[in-house]
């Protein structure tokens, strides 16, 4: 069984920055990719970005120089620095990991609004 916990959601403006979490229980976290994907209303849920257990990372075009990610072994935690944000950078985001052993799991969401 795996647990994954977002954090660090909120309101920005346009142009600044925001940091989101991603907490997962279990032992195995290490050998496995872990994957941002957020979900606008009235939308499907796109890949944001990817890292391997090697720390390869993967972005959506449409983030590509402004969002990074990045994990800690240690902490089983993944985290996604966004910077440069846009109001179409409005989403729910959310940490997945899978499949594990046949199963996906994801995390609740994290809300992320961007106005001014």
């Amino acid at each position: 069984q795996v647990q994954l916990v977002e954090s660090g959601g909120g309101l920005v403006q346009p142009g600044g920055s925001l940091s989101l979490s991603c907490a997962a229980s279990g032992r195995l976290f290490a050998m496995y990719s872990m994957h941002w994907y957020r979900q606008a209303p009235g939308k499907q849920r796109d890949l944001v970005a990817s890292i391997s257990s090697g720390r390869d990372t993967n972005y959506a075009e449409s983030v590509k120089g402004r969002f990074t990610i990045s994990r800690d072994n240690a902490k089983n935690t993944v985290s996604l620095q966004m910077s440069s944000l846009k109001p179409e950078d409005t989403a729910v985001y959310y940490c997945h990991v899978g499949p594990v052993f046949g199963r996906h799991y994801w995390g609740q969401g994290t809300q992320v609004t961007v106005s001014s």
